[in-house]
């Protein structure tokens, strides 16, 4: 079966909805590795903001209390606690690090790729070439994807997503980008993919992504590139 990068899934979240607060449904290695990791993270800050808040309630509560003021009258200083706030930050950096690190050396790796695919980022659309693949002609096989324009969009469609040609990729088929810019710096993503990858002008940047399901998932530009971004 094969997989294309741009209309809604009846069954998964692969597309920006209206008040959207969480992630969309992933569907690669690369992006489920980044939601685990924004879940580690999002628990030590709650962890720490509670903690926070508790302690600065009680300074608050008993600042004025007589009790308060007799016992830490001639406190000045407590090595215990000095320790703890000073110890534990470096134990939390230490915890959020390691997994970041690994997730990024992870993301970084491309393995061998069965196929690869050449993003060139225009003002504003982008242009594809299947350089594994050819036409009648022996050529290799190319084409432009420009955006729906919003008075040609058809029920269901989503401004700002649809296009013109979509971009086709296989199931389970480790796939190579080399992404580059015409003009001016683009950034090709692809939310449910976990992709992410600026498109400098006369810079191959390259990565590599396995999708793991069926589906269709919208892309977009996501560095500001003129007046027509998207």
């Amino acid at each position: 079966m094969l997989k294309s990068l741009n209309i809604i899934s009846p069954v998964w979240n692969d597309a920006p909805e209206p008040w959207q607060w969480a992630f969309q449904d992933g569907a690669s290695p690369s992006y489920e590795g980044i939601v685990e990791l924004h879940d580690q993270i999002m628990f030590y800050l709650v962890v720490i903001l509670f903690g926070v808040s508790w302690v600065l309630t009680s300074i608050i509560v008993n600042f004025g209390s007589n009790k308060n003021q007799i016992v830490y009258k001639y406190h000045n200083h407590g090595t215990l606690i000095e320790l703890i706030w000073t110890i534990t930050p470096a134990f939390v950096l230490i915890a959020i690090a390691f997994p970041s690190f690994k997730l990024l050396y992870l993301m970084d790796e491309v393995i061998d790729p069965a196929m690869t695919i050449k993003a060139l980022g225009h003002q504003w659309y982008w242009s594809y070439e299947y350089s594994d693949f050819v036409n009648e002609d022996g050529e290799s096989i190319e084409f432009d994807s420009y955006l729906v324009p919003t008075d040609d969009l058809e029920e269901g469609q989503l401004r700002l997503l649809e296009v013109d040609n979509r971009v086709v990729v296989p199931v389970g088929t480790h796939i190579r980008f080399i992404v580059t810019g015409a003009d001016v710096i683009h950034s090709f993503a692809v939310p449910s993919l976990g992709l992410k990858i600026d498109a400098i002008p006369g810079r191959l940047n390259q990565t590599s992504v396995l999708v793991e399901r069926e589906g269709v998932y919208y892309g977009q530009c996501s560095e500001i590139c003129g007046v027509h971004h998207g």
